[in-house]
Formats: C-alpha cells, structure tokens, sequence
C-alpha cells in the first residue's frame, strides 16, 4: 500500500487507506445530506407557498364578504333613511294640528310593503304616544316615551337620523333595529319623533345565504361595539359588546376596513376577520372564517406530501446506507489501529503515577508555546517545584507513601490551574513543571502562592523536615519574546535558578526570577 506523510504538530505520520476512506464516506455523506436537504427545501417551499396562498384566498374572500354585506346594510338603512326624512319634512310642513292620520295611515303601509326590510314605520308626539303608524291596530294606552331612541331625540336638537340598538317590538314582538330622527314644531320645539324599524330576521335571512364555513361569523355592529346582528344568530348575543375585540380596539381606530386575524370575544373562535366601516352610517361589519376551515385544506395537502417526502427520503437513506456500509466497516478497522496509536502516543506524554504530563510532553509544547506568545504579544511563565526533602521523606515512610505523596500533589496542581491552555507536568523524581501562557509575573505568583498554600492545608506530615509536613519550594521564570530572546532552554535555567535560590532561602516559598537572558542553558 502507498504511503502519503504530511507534516502536523506532533512530526510525521503515515496517513493510510483510512484517511482516503474517510475522506470518500464524507463526501458521499455530504452529497446525500444535500440531496436530502434539497429534497425537504423544496417540498418546505412549496407548503409554505400553499399555506400562504391559501391565506392569500381567504383574506380575499373575507374582503369581499365584508364589502357586500357593508353595502347591503347601508343600502337597507338608507331607504329607511330616505323614506323618514320625505315623511318628516312633510310632517313639519304641513303642521301637526293638519295631520289627515287616515292618509298617512295609507302612505306608510304602502311604504312598508314596498321595503321588505322595513318591520314598521311610526310617528310618535311629544309625549310619546301612537300618532300614526302603518300598523292596522294599535295597542291602546301604546306610548314609547321610555325608549332610548326617543329619550335621546327629545333631549338632543340634532337632526341627523339615530340607529339605535336592538329592541324588541311592543306590537309585534320582533326583535327589530331602531332607525329614528327628531321631529319638530315651526318654533323649534320638539314635536316628537319618526321611526322606522328594520326586522332583525331580514338580516339573520340573508346572512344565511351566504356559504361560509359552519365556524365562521358575520356580524353587524354600532361603531361602539353593540351588537345588531350575527350569523350564526343567538339571540342573547344580541346587544352584546364587541368594544373590547382586537378589531374595535387595535383596528379600527386607524382604518375604516381591513383584514386582521382575531379570536372571537363571543365564543372565542380564531378567525380571519374582514372588517369595513358603513360610509354614511356608524356601523361597522365583520365577515369572519374560521382558521380551522381555511387551513384544514391545507394541512390535508401537508401531510400527504409529508407522507410522500418521507417515503422518498427512506429510500435515498436506504441506498445510501447500503453504499456507505462497506466504507464505514473498513474505516471502522483503521480507526481502531488509529486509536491505538493515539492510546500509546498518549501513555508517551503522560506520567503513570501522577497522570500529568510527562517531560517528553513539556518538550514538545514548549517550543510552540513561546512562538505564539511572540505572534500574539503576550508574556509566558514557567514555573519549576520541588517537593523539599523528599529523598527523606522516602526514607523514613518508604516509597509507597511517596508516591502517594507525589499523586496528591500532583491533583492539587490540577485544581490550581484553571485555564485548558495551562499545563502541568512531572519533570522528573520529585520536581514539577508549570508552564502558564498568557501569564505575567504577578499572575505566575498568585498561582504558585495558592499552590503552596494548598499544599500546607494538606499537612502532610514529614517528621525529616524543619516543618514537620511536606513543603515545596518553586522558581518562577517569565519571559517577553516581543521584548526580550527567550529560548526553551534559557527559559529553563532561569525557572531552575530561581527554584534554587527559593531552597537556599530556606525552602517552603518562591523566587522570581530577574531576568530570563542573564541564564543562558549550561
């Protein structure tokens, strides 16, 4: 088998057939992640493109359905509208003491019969009673003083015509719409007011003809929220408020008309609502489709086209398994060999009684360590220890107990150092090695200080030692290779010298080392 070698960190190792198998079962993995991935973009474009289509359908549908039943509520109101302000403008002209009540008996059942919407028309005088009406009989005593629509006419001057709420009728019990307007004496007086009334049913009826879902909603309201009408009709709907929906409160006040997506305050149904205001009137309309019924469609369409993007990926996963399980046995194998190597190489670098580094690790990173610090501008530490009469200690508790000794401080230099770029490792015996990237002399002492003082706390005891307990003395080096030649081995020998003169101190502390340049390697 050839054997291609490329440069790493580490120096050179032979990339076999594993590295090229590797390299194909990726590409093939790619290729159909890509293909997979193209296929879910493509069905996921093409749902959400419906989904949004659909909405685009209903929102039409809804804008439409607002526009009629707008224009048909207005229509309605207007003939009203009309026909009471041709009656009242009679009634004043002529004056109310040369009302002929047979004749305007006769011209309001004929007007009555003419618009189907109209329930009745009827003149009230100033107190409130029956003057005339299209009606054939009128209850005796009747008098509407007590109505809203005429408590407002007789306390307001304005003219203008007044749709009241929903009321239900005292001659016919109906539940009728209340379309009034003051009427008033040549001085100005009032005079009593003119009402005509439109059947609530004659809405609810053709409301009814229209097809919407068995969900959906269409509603005739005052500007204030009351309201009129409302398919599907229960009655105790009737005179409710809308004032608090997202339409009344967030909608309309910026815009006349619109399409909004709301949960119905009635029965708490999300819907898409097309909304309009009357132009000549204050009422507004809704027209509203269930979002069940508008994505219901849809969702069926999803989930058929899910079921068939499903089956098509099984398929592409199912050939490329097949393709892919040869390469993954073969990779499989060279792996394990791999693996192997990396397991020796790594019992290489470590220490087998302490599990640090080893100083064969401590060479190998050394040299890069301080190359990036000169890349990056930043100072490096190397910090040596040395377990103080450790020769007597093994002597006097034997070399089991010492090398439990070295394993104890061997993790209590673990849990000093915080950093993953920080290495600890076993020089040799009883010496230590840290090497602190990115560490000035300030933090290399902080460091060491809390290694010493972890190790005190251990209180080992140590009857060959001044202290009575293992102690360790350290040399701190910290080179600047922006500032200053700093070298492996002249970053060494100023640790080691440092270390040195912490013992002849008296062991148990630290000494820093002045100057890295002053201790070229022996």
């Amino acid at each position: 088998m050839r054997v291609v070698r490329k440069q790493t960190e580490d120096g050179l190792f032979p990339v076999t057939g594993e590295g090229r198998a590797v390299s194909l079962f990726r590409l093939m993995l790619s290729f159909m992640a890509v293909v997979m991935l193209a296929f879910v973009l493509v069905e996921g474009w093409r749902i959400w493109r419906d989904y949004r289509q659909v909405f685009a359908n209903a929102e039409n549908a809804v804008s439409n359905l607002a526009r009629a039943t707008a224009q048909h509520a207005e229509d309605a109101i207007r003939q009203v509208d009309a026909i009471t302000a041709a009656l009242a403008e009679r009634l004043e002209g002529d004056g109310f003491d040369h009302v002929d009540r047979p004749r305007l008996h006769a011209l309001l059942k004929q007007q009555a019969q003419i618009m189907p919407q109209l329930h009745g028309l009827f003149v009230y005088g100033p107190d409130g009673g029956w003057i005339v009406t299209d009606k054939d009989d009128v209850p005796a005593g009747a008098n509407n003083a007590d109505r809203d629509y005429f408590i407002y006419h007789r306390t307001h001057p304005d003219r203008q015509v007044r749709i009241g709420s929903v009321v239900r009728s005292r001659s016919t019990g109906d539940l009728i719409i209340p379309i009034s307007r003051r009427l008033d004496n040549a001085d100005g007086g009032f005079a009593g007011v003119l009402l005509g009334t439109i059947k609530v049913d004659w809405f609810v009826g053709y409301y009814g003809d229209f097809k919407i879902d068995e969900r959906g909603a269409l509603v005739l309201a005052k500007r204030d929220g009351t309201i009129l009408v409302r398919r599907p009709f229960v009655e105790q709907v009737i005179g409710r408020s809308l004032a608090a929906s997202d339409i009344f409160r967030e909608y309309l006040p910026h815009a006349s008309e619109g399409v909004a997506e709301a949960v119905a305050v009635v029965d708490g149904t999300p819907r898409l609502y097309g909304f309009r205001s009357l132009s000549s009137y204050p009422l507004v309309v809704e027209a509203g489709l269930s979002r069940e019924s508008i994505i219901a469609p849809w969702r069926h369409d999803m989930l058929k086209s899910l079921a068939v993007l499903v089956l098509l990926l099984v398929g592409v996963a199912g050939f490329g398994w097949i393709v892919l399980r040869q390469l993954r046995e073969r990779i499989a194998i060279e792996r394990a060999l791999h693996q192997a190597h990396q397991t020796l190489k790594a019992l290489a670098l470590t220490d087998s009684l302490t599990g640090l580094g080893n100083r064969r690790r401590l060479d190998a990173v050394l040299e890069p360590e301080i190359r990036r610090a000169r890349r990056q501008g930043y100072a490096l530490a190397l910090v040596m220890l040395d377990l103080d009469c450790f020769k007597a200690y093994n002597d006097r508790y034997g070399h089991p107990a010492g090398d439990q000794c070295l394993r104890r401080f061997g993790e209590l230099l673990r849990q000093a150092l915080k950093r993953p770029g920080d290495l600890a490792v076993r020089y040799g015996g009883e010496e230590f090695t840290l090497l602190l990237p990115d560490t000035d002399a300030a933090g290399a002492s902080q460091i060491v200080q809390e290694i010493l003082q972890l190790l005190r706390r251990q209180a080992i005891e140590h009857g060959g030692s001044p202290f009575g307990h293992v102690t360790a003395s350290a040399g701190i080096a910290v080179g600047a290779p922006t500032l200053a030649t700093v070298t492996p081995e002249n970053l060494m020998a100023a640790a080691d010298a440092a270390l040195y003169q912490a013992k002849r101190q008296g062991r148990d502390r630290y000494c820093l080392a002045a100057s890295v340049e002053q201790h070229p390697a022996h």
